[in-house]
């Protein structure tokens, strides 16, 4: 039953994370492509810079929500079924993981899709909800002194799991507390050419003119 119960969790989650709000949004009120502006990422903050703020703050809240539900969902259908406190906890941390990579290697668009840090975010709100929101603390003051939502995004996702060791949250089992590190470190992977135009000095500044057809890479 467990491993029949993780795989559907996994499954389901992946494709609630694949469901790509960006690109839907942008597609149906602007009938462009996304993917065609700016870097090139389907996220909230490419369609954000790419002229449409609102359809930015959208998709950012849409892509939390759908984190949010694949952990409360999978939390949901365990109590339903009666399964052990271990494996719900478990399943959990399953349809955690998978939710996060079904918005990074989304299906329905050659299994690429954004880097993960709002879905994510979502999944971190209900699994260790206080340290969630530290970790937005740290992300909203570096944004604020540097303008670089890369560099908050990363150093936000560095931070997490120190805040959720510190904090208090849901039951804690080796998967859990995997996934709390995990998550984390393929959001940091998913920025290294971020890091690398970082280093540079040529990374995007939010509130700089964007718009355009893109020139560079996600």
């Amino acid at each position: 039953m467990p491993l029949i119960f993780y795989s559907v969790a996994a499954l389901v989650a992946y494709l609630l994370g694949s469901i790509p709000f960006g690109y839907l949004l942008v597609r149906i009120f602007r009938k462009e492509d996304i993917r065609e502006k700016g870097s090139g990422n389907i996220g909230a903050t490419n369609v954000m810079r790419s002229g449409s703020k609102g359809l930015g703050a959208a998709t950012f809240i849409l892509d939390v929500l759908k984190g949010c539900c694949a952990v409360l969902l999978c939390g949901w259908a365990a109590v339903r079924l009666g399964l052990a406190q271990d494996v719900r906890t478990n399943g959990i941390a399953v349809a955690a993981l998978f939710v996060v990579l079904g918005h990074i290697y989304t299906i329905w668009l050659g299994f690429r899709g954004g880097k993960g840090v709002a879905t994510a975010f979502g999944v971190f709100l209900a699994l260790a909800p206080l340290a969630a929101l530290a970790g937005l603390g740290v992300f909203v003051v570096v944004f604020a002194l540097t303008r670089y939502v890369s560099l908050g995004s990363i150093l936000s996702a560095v931070s997490f799991p120190i805040f959720a060791l510190l904090m208090p949250h849901t039951p804690r089992t080796l998967w859990a507390m995997a996934v709390l590190f995990v998550i984390p470190l393929i959001v940091i992977v998913k920025h290294h050419q971020n890091i690398a135009r970082l280093m540079n000095g040529t990374e995007y500044r939010f509130g700089k003119a964007s718009g355009k057809t893109r020139t560079t890479p996600a």
